[in-house]
């Protein structure tokens, strides 16, 4: 016999006299832990040192290790459902406060001692502060800073000087002191592919014909069509996609080769006395732009199946399955500097040390580089067109300044265009 009230049911006031309504009892909510870091010996803030992989406190020397495990690819993936989300902490675990700035929109999550009054991503001072969002799915994982600002600063002014391109200036240019070390929200995708594709397939096959013009027998080679079909899958594991949009994807593309056998637990720790990114690119729309990239991968695995590469009326059918997903932060460094009145971005991997980003180009010096690139082919074009009426060699000459000129227009839309690419986002 079932008993009665009902299992977590509990009963509720009656608005109908001598009815007793019963309600499903509500759960209890328990308020995530906000972990304070303070120095136990001298009561000031201690924050994350790089260089120690630690809390430290600058006043008083004290030092206290962060105990987490490595959990490296073998970190927990969750499944796309509601019980899941419905599970997932929320918050930083940790009093934060947030900046918003009011010239690229982009919020970043602060320590409450912090005093910052720039933008990491866009360098404006236009910025407002208020009490952090706690509503955000909490990290479960991340990868520690490992690179510490001091190295960071050197990559940065070896980068800005391993490039003739750039004004000499540049190359002690204090402004490169000022990257911020900052996580940013990744998603990892992890999913099975299993394709059935037909396309038709190009092969080139020789056949003699008979040339009524010089009545002999040619041989000449066509293109002949066969449709082929397959099926095929993939097993993709791992698959970053950044979840912020505040980035150029271009340059975050460019060091975003992180070693994720050292994925640790999410502790608040690491994010004291740093800087973090909340998404703003949710899970639904990251898992859009993973699938996306899946369905690319898988598409080229089925055409690699194809007998040759020339591939024509593809298609393919695909499914999904096995699907999950990790929210984690990983380690970068921002910088947005001043370089004769435009904003420049650099980035660089905080776990590798990687560099990316946008650096002025002297275009004086550019210019007169293709002028002496140029110069030969011109100059020995015009030598021998004067030639041409008095020495036999003129002509000679000119097709040498010809294929010089050539070269030279070549080689200089290959430097116009590279330093182009230098400057834009």
């Amino acid at each position: 016999m079932e008993k009665f009230p009902p299992l977590n049911y509990v009963e509720v006031p009656s608005k109908i006299p001598g009815f007793v309504i019963y309600a499903p009892a509500q759960e209890k909510v328990v308020e995530n832990k906000i972990t304070e870091f303070k120095c136990p010996k001298c009561g000031a803030f201690t924050a994350y040192a790089i260089d120690q992989s630690g809390l430290a406190c600058e006043h008083c020397g004290y030092q206290e290790q962060i105990l987490v495990d490595i959990v490296g690819r073998e970190a927990e993936k969750f499944e796309f459902s509601l019980e899941n989300l419905a599970r997932a902490t929320h918050g930083w675990g940790e009093e934060r406060k947030d900046l918003r700035c009011l010239s690229c929109g982009a919020e970043i999550n602060l320590p409450p001692e912090s005093m910052a009054t720039t933008c990491a991503f866009c360098g404006s001072n236009k910025v407002v502060q208020a009490s952090a969002n706690q509503d955000q799915l909490r990290p479960k994982y991340l990868i520690p800073f490992k690179i510490d600002p001091q190295k960071c600063q050197q990559i940065a002014r070896n980068w800005l000087g391993d490039s003739w391109m750039v004004p000499k200036e540049l190359k002690n240019f204090a402004a490169m002191d000022s990257f911020t070390a900052i996580y940013l929200p990744y998603w990892t995708f992890h999913a099975i592919t299993d394709a059935s594709w037909q396309a038709e397939v190009g092969h080139r096959v020789s056949e003699r014909y008979y040339d009524s013009s010089s009545k002999s027998w040619k041989t000449r080679t066509k293109i002949v069509w066969r449709w082929e079909s397959g099926n095929t899958g993939l097993r993709i594991d791992d698959l970053l996609i950044a979840g912020t949009e505040r980035v150029s994807a271009r340059h975050l593309g460019n060091v975003n080769e992180f070693d994720l056998s050292a994925i640790v637990a999410y502790s608040p720790g690491f994010l004291a006395g740093m800087q973090a990114k909340g998404y703003d690119r949710p899970l639904e729309s990251a898992w859009e732009r993973a699938r996306e990239v899946m369905r690319e991968k898988t598409k080229a695995a089925c055409m690699g199946q194809a007998s040759t590469s020339m591939v024509r009326n593809f298609s393919m059918k695909l499914d999904f399955s096995d699907e999950s997903w990790r929210y984690l932060l990983l380690p970068v460094y921002l910088a947005a500097y001043q370089f004769i009145g435009k904003t420049y971005h650099a980035i660089v991997n905080g776990q590798t040390g990687d560099i990316s980003g946008q650096r002025p180009v002297d275009w004086k010096k550019i210019r007169l580089v293709i002028a002496l690139i140029l110069a030969p082919g011109v100059v020995t074009g015009l030598v021998g067109l004067l030639s041409m009426g008095s020495s036999g060699d003129g002509l000679s000459i000119g097709i040498i300044g010809f294929v010089l000129l050539i070269i030279g227009l070549i080689t200089s839309i290959v430097i116009f265009v590279k330093a182009d690419k230098e400057g834009k986002a």
